[in-house]
């Protein structure tokens, strides 16, 4: 059945259970805050209605500028957009969209459907093309694979995150370490500052907190530090050459 035909039949006995769901904590530890960008009111309508008993936090823009409105204001997990607006090009918006956050999954719709707009999506990294007239379980499944995908992607990069830290750790360590053990080294690290550290993976900022002394980012990023390592730091404190 047509998604639009569907919606009009649709009757107000799922409240209760609508209800339930969206008392409960999805999978993604809060409920997705979603915008959908549809002028036709029965298609906004019934994606709203459907994708807030799914659980969904849902926010209706019936134009591309209040989308754009919406997207500058509030953070998104996912925008669902029409292509064809009153005001602006849907393309338009998704780009925009991507631009102000590109974690923000984005499923196209749209009543006129061709290859040329199915490739302009894919090359602005859409999830999902549907074309109308399309039901109930079509979006519902759009949707959950779009939050599974963003879900995936930030679990990849909470690992990543974290394997950052550990290598930063070690190689933070592994230089004040050998600043005790090698008084070249020390040296030519006093006199010659970040040069010194290329061979090393520290971030700018990692390399700074050593050459100046920093010791609350130190504490912060790193942990405590034992004696031997902090010989440096302190005789870097006592110097007036820096």
């Amino acid at each position: 059945m047509a998604y639009t035909n569907n919606i009009r039949n649709r009757g107000i006995g799922g409240d209760i259970m609508a209800q339930a769901q969206l008392n409960q904590e999805s999978s993604y530890g809060v409920h997705p805050h979603i915008l959908v960008m549809e002028d036709d009111r029965d298609v906004a309508k019934g994606l709203e209605m459907t994708l807030t008993e799914e659980g969904y936090d849902v926010h209706v823009a019936g134009t591309g500028q209040l989308a754009m409105r919406a997207l500058k204001e509030e953070h998104f997990d996912l925008l669902i957009a029409d292509l064809r607006l009153p005001d602006v090009n849907g393309m338009e918006v998704i780009r925009q969209a991507k631009e102000l956050e590109p974690k923000t999954e984005v499923i196209a719709i749209t009543g006129y459907p061709t290859t040329a707009i199915a490739v302009e999506a894919m090359k602005l990294k859409v999830n999902d093309f549907l074309p109308k007239p399309f039901d109930e379980d079509e979006i519902k499944s759009a949707v959950s694979k779009a939050l599974h995908v963003r879900q995936e992607r930030a679990t990849v990069e909470a690992a990543k995150t974290d394997e950052e830290k550990l290598i930063q750790k070690r190689e933070v360590a592994e230089v004040l370490n050998r600043t005790a053990d090698d008084s070249k080294f020390w040296l030519s690290l006093m006199e010659n500052g970040s040069q010194v550290l290329k061979t090393y993976t520290l971030s700018s900022e990692a390399k700074a907190a050593i050459l100046s002394g920093d010791l609350g980012w130190i504490n912060r990023n790193i942990g405590e530090l034992t004696q031997k390592q902090l010989m440096f730091i302190y005789k870097r404190l006592e110097s007036e050459v820096w």
